[in-house]
């Protein structure tokens, strides 16, 4: 009934809290299947993970960008949210409230999503314990390459392959 990149998408947000992972299995699945339109449902639950992920870094303004932008496509298609099985009403009241703690800068606590269809969480929590995560356990923030894994990743390949295609563009010279 749901995608299993959606599925992935909710185990890694609230297994592992690994929200860098979150955002590059809906951008694969996002392009995939509904390349350019950013005001897809997928594109705001990326731009909420990645809110999530500069929130925890402490990085105020991109949480609050990032975060203003992925409501505004949720307010947009709200009904695209109880096909995801989400109860859009909580959300949009804890997306305030994020909203108000990134606001006045406060300290990063865990989120989850108000899922509303029983079928969606047990699917959920049967996967997360078959991963070894824990749902619903808080970040652990002590964990660096988390909580810094952009900044810590292995380049080479996406390096790589814009040098080629630079050099394409420029003829191979």
């Amino acid at each position: 009934m749901y995608p299993k990149e959606y599925i992935d998408f909710l185990i890694h947000f609230h297994g592992d809290r690994d929200y860098f992972e979150c955002h590059e299995i809906l951008e694969d699945y996002w392009k995939e299947i509904d390349p350019g339109n950013k005001d897809s449902q997928w594109v705001g639950l990326i731009l909420f993970a990645v809110s999530t992920y500069h929130h925890r870094r402490g990085n105020f303004k991109g949480a609050k960008r990032t975060l203003e932008k992925a409501l505004r496509i949720f307010r947009t298609h709200p009904d695209s949210l109880s096909m995801l099985g989400i109860d859009g009403t909580v959300l949009f009241e804890l997306i305030n409230e994020r909203l108000r703690m990134i606001e006045t800068e406060k300290e990063y606590t865990s989120f989850s999503f108000p899922l509303n269809d029983p079928h969606l969480l047990e699917t959920c929590l049967k996967s997360c314990r078959e991963h070894g995560f824990e749902w619903g356990k808080d970040s652990d923030l002590t964990n660096d390459s988390l909580i810094h894994r952009h900044s810590l990743r292995d380049r080479t390949n996406v390096i790589e392959e814009r040098n080629r295609m630079l050099t394409a563009k420029r003829g191979g010279k």
